[in-house]
């Protein structure tokens, strides 16, 4: 329930959508209720069934349901004596539409107002998703399956907008209902309203247990589908591999079991879910037979309840079992919904394990250098840097060679802070990094990594990110120096070319210049690169590396590469072997050495 309570928090801003609901649906209900009261004593009059009061003048106003049916009573009595019964069974006929029109056109005003919450809801909910998405540490999508968080950001949503925010009109609208004809049967009849409000918790209990297991069905499910879009993701993303391999029908095997488990799981889940009606109707019917034999033998033993009032109650009665049975719906709806609820708080309430101090220090300015302290660093369990210390003075270019598994990837994802260490400092500029403000120490680094991440959007947005207003002078500079412009202007649209998922509609020479060109445009003072050439054809690697070489001009570079000969006009060149650091220097100091560098430079043909 608390969880249940933690979505509709997300109403709290659309009080005054709230307040209106409440006062339409409330309306709604007074006219229903209205109706209803007058209904039974007119049939009463115009049947000629004999009234159990005659009254001389009009009885004084009071807040009583008898004394309301009184005065009902007598200006029914009055019109008919003045204007005949068929004057008076047109005048009821009209009351009576005229209190439907109202009723039914407050109750369209209550959900007009209600779709703003609604809707609202699911958008601010898609939106804190998305939001927390961004926030969240690198180190949380290497645990978690992308197919699987992309199921929670739109089937899991979709869940709760069709189950718990879906039922908003029926907890907002039926309770309100409900009350108000609580209270008219309690005026009507104390004795037998405590009857009934004996018999309805047992009938209660019975339709809640049988919805416990929804809960619980719920979320296998969703977990389910949650597997089959990573599957389905993964066999789109590696489709080359899979008919290269012949594995269609051994990944369509694997699919059809998972399909055919979530299957198993749906099916019992909407069992369940489809016995909410049938057994709340059941219940209520059980509820009214109780009634009928109570209230008739109220009505025959003349202890105090009248015919007409009973039939009043009925009457009363049998509009309070739509509203009973609609919350029911909504309560298994709600548990259905649950399940999505804890799979999507799962991520809303994730720890974001890379956190600022309480006052970060702003970094206007890469003025010195970057250093490592004896940084040690682990994933899991096993440290991948042991002690790793390490000076890149501004200005140089310092490059991380060795064997795949040493350390080197993860020495660039620190300076950028995406994992925190262990023990040790890294610092810029003699400053902790984690004493710095994290925008300001990413806004001075650039990346440029061996897999150019591109997004489906426009050229132009792809190199700026979709900043608002775009420097296009600036830009145009960039997509040069990159060796970029000449392809771009090629292109259909230009600039405004879309270029599809991941880019998939350039080469890989194109898209890694593009990648180029938007580091280039931030303008960084750090520079990372990340294997940046290694998977590339030899023509499209010297137009990229001759675009590196601009973009590394004046910045402080840190290179990747396992091709040395991108590398050996660096600064400084450190060697790393299982998380260490073994040899560091020049390109000709380390190959003057007996070490890995010589061995890897041999191995690579020169």
């Amino acid at each position: 329930m608390k969880r249940f309570l933690k979505v509709f928090s997300f109403a709290l801003p659309y009080r005054k959508s709230l307040i209106f609901n409440f006062f339409f649906n409330f309306l709604s209900a007074i006219f229903s209720l209205f109706s209803f009261f007058t209904l039974v004593p007119f049939l009463q009059i115009l049947f000629k069934i004999k009234p159990e009061k005659v009254y001389e003048k009009a009885p004084e106003f009071s807040f009583s349901s008898e004394k309301f049916m009184d005065m009902i009573t007598y200006y029914g009595q009055s019109y008919i004596a003045e204007n005949g019964a068929k004057q008076a069974l047109l005048v009821m006929c009209t009351v009576l539409i005229a209190m439907f029109l109202l009723r039914n056109f407050t109750r369209y005003l209550g959900l007009y107002f209600l779709a703003t919450i609604k809707m609202g809801i699911v958008r601010d909910l898609r939106t804190r998703i998305y939001k927390k998405v961004l926030q969240l540490p690198i180190s949380y999508f290497t645990d978690e399956k992308k197919g699987d968080i992309l199921s929670r950001m739109t089937n899991d949503v979709v869940e709760i907008e069709a189950s718990v925010v879906g039922s908003m009109d029926m907890i907002f609208r039926d309770p309100i209902t409900f009350m108000l004809f609580f209270f008219s049967l309690i005026a009507i009849s104390p004795q037998m309203t405590l009857f009934v409000f004996l018999v309805l918790p047992v009938s209660g209990y019975i339709i809640s247990k049988s919805g416990t297991g929804l809960k619980h069905q719920s979320r296998k499910g969703q977990n389910k589908l949650g597997e089959i879009i990573s599957l389905a993701e993964e066999t789109l993303g590696g489709m080359r591999i899979v008919k290269g391999f012949t594995a269609e029908a051994r990944k369509l095997k694997h699919f059809a079991e998972m399909n055919e488990n979530f299957y198993k799981i749906m099916v019992r889940l909407h069992r369940l879910q489809y016995l909410a009606s049938p057994l709340s109707e059941l219940m209520g019917s059980m509820v009214i037979a109780g009634i009928l034999y109570f209230g008739g033998t109220l009505v025959l033993e003349g202890s105090g309840l009248q015919g007409e009032m009973f039939i009043t109650y009925l009457v009363i009665f049998s509009q309070m079992i739509p509203p009973a049975k609609s919350f029911t719906e909504g309560f298994f709806k709600i548990k259905k919904g649950e399940a999505s609820i804890e799979r999507i708080n799962t991520i809303l309430h994730s720890e974001d394990k890379i956190t600022e101090i309480e006052n970060p220090i702003a970094l206007a300015e890469f003025t010195t250098g970057i250093s490592f302290e004896n940084v040690r660093f682990k994933y899991v369990t096993e440290d991948v840097l042991k002690g790793i210390s390490l000076d890149i003075k501004k200005g140089e270019t310092v490059a991380l060679v060795g064997p795949s598994g040493s350390g080197k990837s993860t020495i660039a994802d620190l300076i950028a802070r995406f994992y925190d260490i262990e023990s040790g400092t890294i610092s810029i500029d003699g400053i902790g990094i984690n004493k710095l403000k994290i925008s300001d120490l990413r806004s001075h680094i650039g990346i440029v990594s061996q897999q150019s991440i591109l997004f489906n959007d426009s050229i132009a947005n792809n190199i700026t990110m979709n900043e608002e207003n775009p420097d296009m002078v600036r830009l145009e500079q960039a997509a040069k120096a990159a060796n970029a412009w000449d392809f771009i202007q090629q292109t259909e649209n230009g600039l405004d070319t879309i270029i599809g998922e991941s880019g998939n509609k350039l080469s890989g020479g194109q898209k890694q210049r593009l990648s180029i060109a938007r580091a280039l445009y931030k303008d960084p003072q750090i520079l990372i690169l990340d294997e940046a050439t290694s998977a590339l054809d030899n023509e499209s690697e010297k137009l990229v590396q001759d675009a590196l070489n601009k973009l590394m001009k004046g910045r402080t570079s840190l290179v990747i590469a396992h091709r040395l000969s991108t590398i050996i006009n660096a600064n400084k060149i450190v060697v790393l072997q299982h998380g260490e650091i073994i040899q560091q220097g020049s390109h000709q100091a380390l190959l003057a050495e007996e070490g890995l560098y010589k061995r890897l430079y041999e191995m690579q043909g020169f």
